[in-house]
Parts: structure tokens; sequence; C-alpha cells
């Protein structure tokens, strides 16, 4: 496990460099980004990723299901002197009563998480404004970390590119070998149940009434210059046409999307 993973606000930090070099630029591809947006990040964690969009003055809310990483937003916030509004919510339990349409979503690391993807993408229309977007981010599930198990705590299972495709019962099995926890193991299986590809996202957005504005598939994902020194690079562009192959090589995919209104 690495220090970022324990101390939140190395995590929070590199969060905002990130977006600040590489979100806002792609958002502003297709929307204007200035102090007249509102924008929502779904499963905001610590809120780094909102960090940037507050600095240029735009209004910032996060929501996310752990209260620990809230409260530790609204801290690093505070500690910044910006404005946030953070709060520990579901997101299927959100409701237009308590909040609003945003002009901009971010959802970022967010979709490999769901297990309910056609009632996420449903339950997400009612928040998109009129003209507004919707940028995700994620890593193709077949790249070599994208079971997220660089979180192990185990040195090995760390560093092990991968094994997350293995079957479930083997995948399990060397998890335990080398000492992960029953909270981390059940964890990256749930990652493993709710897998996302290239082709499957597509065709959810595809049948649940939205369209891709743009895309863009990354060979060293972004927030790897922070985590380790490494350049970002695109992917290339002959790989991103090969459907299925393109997964196991684009660490991180860039979608804007709106509502086929």
């Amino acid at each position: 496990m690495q220090q970022r993973h324990i101390d939140r606000r190395i995590y929070f930090n590199e969060s905002a460099k990130t977006s600040r070099d590489f979100y806002i630029d792609y958002i502003r591809k297709v929307k204007n980004v200035d102090s007249t947006i509102k924008i929502l990040e779904i499963g905001c964690g610590e809120g780094g990723n909102l960090l940037p969009f507050a600095e240029i003055g735009c209004c910032v809310t996060g929501i996310d299901c752990s209260e620990v990483k809230v409260e530790n937003a609204k801290k690093f916030f505070m500690q910044d002197g910006l404005d946030g509004r953070f709060n520990t919510i579901n997101f299927f339990d959100m409701n237009l009563s308590e909040y609003e349409k945003y002009d901009v979503i971010l959802i970022h690391d967010v979709i490999e998480h769901i297990t309910d993807k056609k009632m996420f993408f449903s339950h997400l229309k009612q928040f998109i404004a009129e003209k507004g977007v919707v940028f995700f981010g994620f890593p193709a599930w077949q790249m070599p970390f994208g079971g997220h198990q660089q979180g192990c705590r185990s040195r090995v299972c760390s560093k092990l590119p991968f094994i997350h495709i293995l079957p479930k019962p083997i995948y399990k099995s060397v998890l335990t070998l080398f000492g992960e926890d029953r909270g981390c193991i059940d964890e990256l299986l749930d990652i493993k149940s709710c897998k996302v590809s290239i082709e499957l996202f597509e065709k959810l957005v595809a049948d649940n009434g939205f369209n891709v504005i743009d895309r863009f598939f990354w060979f060293i994902n972004p927030h790897y210059q922070q985590k380790f020194n490494l350049r970002p690079r695109k992917l290339y562009k002959f790989i991103t046409k090969i459907r299925y192959v393109r997964n196991y090589f684009t660490t991180s995919c860039f979608y804007l999307v709106d509502l086929d209104r």
C-alpha cells in the first residue's frame, strides 16, 4: 500500500493537480468552465478533483458514501480557504428537492464500482442541466491494474498486473495467500463483479439515452504522473480502433457525454 492511501492529504493534493492539469481542459473542449458553472462530483472522495474548479469560482458539490472522506473534503477545502458543499449520501438516494441540476457532472473512478449501471444512468439524467455534460473517467477492466489491486497492503499483490482477470476462486486464493484482509478481498472481488470495458461502457451510454461527445484513451494514465512520475501518453490511434484488444492497453478512459434530448 502506498503512502497516499494512508495520508489522504497527499492523495487530495495529487488528485487536485491531475484535475487542474487535465480534467478542466478536457471538459473545456465542449463546455465553458468558469464561475457561472455548477459542478457535481459523484463519488468525490476527499474532493481533490473539485478543488481546481473551486479555485476558478465554480460552485462545487461533492457526494460520497464515506463519511470519513466527506469530512476530510470539508477539512481540506477549509484549510485551502475555498468553498464547497459536501454531503455523505448514496447517489441513488439523491433527489432534486434537496439538490439541483448541474452544468458539469464528474464521475471519475466510480462507474467500475457500480453494480446496477442501467439504474445509475437512469438516475443520473434528472441532475443534468440543459446543455449539461458528464465527464467519465475509468480504467478499462482488462488493463494491467484494472482491478485496483495497487491498493493492496501486500507489496507483491500491489505490483502484480492482470491478476484481477484470473477466475474468481484463483484470484481470491492469490489475495489470501499474500495476506490481504477480508475487507480488502471483498472490495476487490466486488470490483471484479462490477467491471466495465470500453465496449460495455459505450453500449450503456447508447442504450440509456446518452451521446458520446468525445472520448480519449490513455496508454499512461495522467494520474500516474503524480503516483509514479510517469509522463502521460495517449494510446496509439491504431490500437484504439481494435475492439476488445484496446482494453488491455488503456489505463484510463476519458469520456464526455450528454443527453440525447
